[in-house]
């Protein structure tokens, strides 16, 4: 399909030689290819995870503690991102790391599909880990694609990039989500490791496309740093485990001795990572303020992340048990709602990426502050609106599929108004030092709003149902208020990106 999709180079000498894809590097087919079968496994696994977790014929939780299990785990594997980086950046290269991870994923979705609580876990555990040592690093080559941060195709490639994500998405649910729902929960995973499988094959045959950027390691560890590396590593692991044995063999043991500790650490970790880089003497003084500056970005992320992601958990949560699922009286697997997103992203990103470009020549185009306070603004009015199907279900009645339709078509917009968009700044603003571990720090801001919404709807600690009139109100309030504030201060944020825009 990549090279059915490829014409001939109107700029010789990017990498990826004399073909291009769309106008962009070939190599870019090869990573959109891969990001698409990765997505498919990942999107169609996360679509089934939370009706799985409730279904009688599943793990039968209640819907608080199935919402903060799918919030930590989403929170994993974003916050796996930053390691994946470090892997990428001291002792792999990206090239290297993303193969890694196709295969660690796929054993991970292999372990899902085994009918047994424990092999469950396991498996949420390793697709987390490799979902974090690829995300960061696919991400990373798509940049050096490119010649530098100034290279005007930089935003649209991105935003191509971002379609190959949302064609996988789309399709995994039709497909994963169907049969786990409707013929068995455990085939649905398998599936979801054939295309993974699918993915890693795809990935390991157009390689040679990639730009030879991607098979440096930035900063290779010495022996020595190796040697010291895996003993503190093997220490901690020990720890972990004579811990957990003995709150396991005193029969003390339930999942909150993972969850909470992961929330936690969803919620610390962030912080700790962007002060160390802030403090690293090695940053030249115009690095140190972009990262200051990066700052707000994080922030605004975090908070966008936070209700954008409740589209799995939440809203899912809710069509299962309180929405009228057909259109014209056509019924559908809940799951389904999860490819609106992504359909909605391949009919529109096309139009932003156009539209960006077309205002970038006119000298029109809005900043990235201005795109991220719009994302945000956009994020908060889509739960305000979730307000009438719950109103709705209040009173009794089934909400009508169209109300949670148009919910995911409005956060769908602020998406493309952030998440592209902070791909590329993200690559734009990063130090040298850090290439690859800022991208993990961008999906870190995953990590913190997931781990909020844990936190909130975990029964241990006080948490409810999410799908609260007043939870919700207050989640679109604070996204409003964040966006503004974004807004106001863009001056001053602009000062410190020097001259990223």
């Amino acid at each position: 399909m990549a090279s059915s999709l490829t014409k001939d180079s109107v700029r010789p000498g990017t990498p990826g030689s004399e073909k291009t894809f769309f106008g962009h590097p070939r190599g870019l087919a090869t990573l959109f290819m891969t990001e698409m079968w990765e997505r498919f496994s990942y999107y169609g696994m996360r679509a089934l995870l939370p009706l799985y977790l409730v279904a009688p014929g599943g793990l039968h939780l209640s819907a608080g503690t199935a919402t903060a299990i799918y919030s930590v785990y989403v929170s994993l594997v974003y916050l796996l991102a930053l390691p994946g980086g470090w892997v990428a950046d001291r002792l792999l290269g990206p090239r290297k790391t993303v193969a890694v991870s196709g295969l660690i994923i796929m054993i991970g979705h292999l372990c899902l599909a085994l009918p047994a609580a424990p092999s469950f876990f396991v498996g949420l555990g390793l697709v987390a880990i490799g979902s974090g040592l690829l995300k960061a690093n696919i991400s990373t080559m798509v940049g050096h694609l490119y010649r530098g941060p100034e290279d005007p195709r930089r935003d649209g490639g991105f935003t191509l990039f971002y379609i190959g994500i949302n064609v996988g998405a789309f399709a995994a649910p039709l497909v994963i989500g169907t049969v786990g729902e409707n013929v068995n929960w455990h085939f649905g995973f398998a599936l979801a490791a054939v295309g993974m499988g699918l993915g890693l094959a795809q990935y390991l045959l157009g390689s040679r496309h990639l730009s030879t950027q991607s098979d440096v390691v930035p900063t290779p560890m010495s022996a020595e740093e190796k040697s010291a590396t895996l003993r503190k590593g093997l220490i901690w692991l020990a720890v972990a485990a004579v811990f957990y044995g003995i709150v396991g063999f005193s029969g003390h043991f339930t999942l909150n001795w993972a969850l909470i500790p992961l929330t936690l650490i969803g919620l610390i970790v962030p912080i700790l990572v962007i002060a160390r880089i802030r403090r690293d003497k090695d940053l030249e003084p115009a690095e140190r303020t972009k990262v200051s500056a990066y700052v707000w970005f994080f922030v605004a992320a975090a908070v966008f992340w936070m209700i954008y992601d409740q589209g799995g958990s939440t809203l899912s949560l809710f069509a299962d048990s309180s929405a009228h699922n057909s259109v014209f009286g056509w019924g559908f697997p809940v799951s389904w709602y999860q490819s609106v997103n992504p359909v909605m992203i391949m009919a529109l990103a096309p139009v932003f990426a156009w539209a960006w470009l077309w205002l970038n020549k006119r000298g029109k185009e809005p900043s990235t502050i201005v795109k991220f306070s719009s994302g945000l603004v956009l994020v908060g009015a889509s739960f305000f609106l979730f307000l009438a199907p719950l109103s709705i279900a209040q009173d009794g009645h089934k909400a009508a599929a169209l109300w949670l339709v148009a919910v995911y078509f409005v956060q769908t917009v602020g998406e493309l108004t952030l998440s592209p968009v902070g791909l590329s700044v993200t690559t734009k603003m990063a130090p040298k030092k850090y290439a690859s571990q800022m991208m993990g720090v961008w999906f870190l801001a995953v990590t913190a709003g997931d781990s909020v919404t844990a936190l909130l709807s975990n029964p241990a600690v006080g948490g409810v149902n999410l799908d609260k009139m007043g939870f919700v109100a207050l989640e679109a309030a604070l996204a409003v208020v964040a966006g503004f504030a974004v807004w106001m201060y863009r001056d001053k944020v602009k000062s410190m990106m020097g001259s990223v825009n």
